[in-house]
């Protein structure tokens, strides 16, 4: 008999939350699978944060549920959140302790830690985010970066089930950020489920396994970034003198053709572009376009499929553009 898959990592079915009049968290259903590095996508506003409170019991809900590592939040908010690491809305040191006693006093807090390794988990966590040589220095004179590094090993003082980040690279620079993705690549490789709130689109397209894309307190779409980007609307584009008979020829095999601009890369040359239904995913190959439009005299000087990026998938979501770059 086979055993049961275990239960994702989140999981919440109409999860809302109103603020009087304003809902901010429209009933989404979102599930995280085990073990992967889940992004959480969408423009300032469309209710992330707010979700990510939630799902830790940081925010009550107005309606819906939601489950962490297969329990109900916040019923089980004592058994969940010892297995949870989080890093949300930046993090909050007392600026006058140094960076090891601000983690000494977050590690004594938590009740299910061993006393006896309590230095040990101290400096580890230090370490693996780079900041063994500032442990002393106190926390006032951290920079931005700093402290968000200081944010990551206060979630990384005991091993995780679950690890939630918000913007967890904000503030650090190239090298840091680098770090920090080798590092999320790392626990996920150890079987650590991670779910990452970001603005930089760079970030979730290189860690990344799976993403959701939030608009407006409502959930527009997730599943494994093929899956994202594959759901966007093909297109065949063609380079031709023959613009006007190649439209013919497109239209007559089922695709939407595109008005033709008025002038082309080469001195007889125009670019037609078509599009195909995306559910048939290798419509672009198995319809033998090149063949059909050289059959029905068409010349064909370039051809090519191309499929919407990541970006072009969330602004056409959500209508806003994207920070690519950071």
């Amino acid at each position: 008999m086979t055993a049961a898959a275990p239960a994702p990592a989140i999981e919440t079915h109409g999860l809302t939350k109103r603020f009087g009049r304003q809902t901010v968290v429209d009933a989404i259903d979102l599930t995280v699978p085990r073990g992967s590095v889940f992004g959480f996508l969408g423009p300032n506003g469309s209710g992330k944060t707010t979700t990510i409170r939630m799902l830790l019991g940081l925010a009550s809900a107005s309606s819906g549920t939601a489950q962490l590592l297969g329990h109900e939040m916040p019923r089980n908010v004592a058994t969940v959140l010892p297995r949870v690491g989080a890093l949300v809305e930046g993090p909050g040191f007392a600026p006058y302790l140094s960076g090891a006693a601000n983690l000494s006093r977050l590690d004594s807090a938590d009740l299910y830690a061993p006393r006896a390794t309590h230095a040990a988990r101290v400096a580890e966590a230090l370490d693996r985010v780079g900041l063994s040589a500032a442990a002393s220095k106190k926390v006032k004179a951290y920079s931005l970066g700093m402290k968000q590094r200081l944010g990551l090993a206060g979630a990384l003082l005991t091993p995780r089930d679950l690890l939630v980040l918000d913007e967890p690279t904000n503030g650090l620079d190239p090298q840091g950020t680098r770090e920090v993705r080798s590092l999320i690549r790392s626990l996920a490789a150890g079987g650590t489920t991670v779910f990452v709130s970001s603005h930089l689109l760079a970030e979730i397209e290189q860690i990344c396994t799976h993403a959701a894309i939030m608009s407006a307190g409502r959930l527009v779409a997730q599943g494994t970034l093929d899956d994202l980007r594959y759901a966007g609307q093909p297109r065949v584009r063609l380079l031709t003198p023959d613009p006007a008979a190649a439209a013919r020829s497109l239209a007559r095999l089922g695709l939407a053709v595109d008005e033709p601009p008025a002038a082309g890369l080469a001195p007889r040359d125009v670019v037609i572009e078509a599009r195909f239904d995306p559910a048939d995913d290798a419509r672009g190959e198995s319809l033998d376009i090149v063949a059909r439009l050289v059959a029905d005299g068409v010349r064909v000087h370039g051809y090519s499929v191309e499929r919407p990026s990541l970006e072009d998938r969330f602004v056409a979501l959500t209508g806003e553009g994207f920070d690519v770059e950071g």
